[in-house]
């Protein structure tokens, strides 16, 4: 297990659990049993971005990962403007406009010459979960006191569609699969 991979993907479907499996379908980690772990990268680990996951072993094996992912619905939707009614007061209807979100899942990672860390958020903004994972890290490698110099951010955007699920997934994979039995 010298590598780690970090692939995403996204999916949308009629159901949220068929959503996801297409998102874990087209980061190509659909045919394994995932097991989270917490957020460090061990030191002799190297980290490396693809498109999409190698073939990591025998479909239902057990991996081990880091996952961050966000699943949307039909009936999901937020205000259009920052802090929800506010500025509705005087509108004939009390009802501030609506719209759907996207689903937007990120993973960061900085490494050093010694042990590294991920850090995972989801959101609904691109730019807002970039500088999330931007904040995690830098408060993981304090709280650490590691020197952690070498950064990279992989982050997945999926928009709504009317009446489907849709999911964002980006993942990172620890090394091969291993048998589950």
């Amino acid at each position: 297990m010298n590598t780690i991979h970090v692939a995403g993907g996204v999916g949308v479907a009629d159901t949220a659990m068929a959503s996801y499996d297409a998102a874990l379908a087209d980061a190509n980690l659909h045919n394994y049993n995932l097991v989270a772990v917490s957020s460090v990268v061990p030191a002799e680990a190297t980290v490396e971005a693809v498109a999409e996951a190698p073939p990591l072993g025998p479909a239902g094996n057990r991996l081990t990962v880091v996952e961050a992912r966000r699943t949307i619905g039909p009936d999901d939707e937020v205000d259009f403007r920052e802090g929800g009614r506010s500025g509705a007061e005087d509108a004939e209807s009390k009802r501030a406009p609506r719209r759907h979100p996207d689903a937007v899942a990120g993973l960061g990672w900085a490494t050093g010459p010694g042990p590294g860390l991920f850090y995972e958020v989801t959101g609904e903004d691109s730019a807002d979960v970039r500088e999330r994972i931007e904040a995690g890290l830098d408060a993981g490698s304090d709280l650490r006191d590691w020197e952690l110099p070498a950064r990279e951010t992989r982050v997945e955007t999926v928009p709504a569609e009317p009446g489907r699920y849709a999911t964002a997934v980006v993942i990172a994979a620890y090394g091969e699969s291993e048998p589950i039995l």
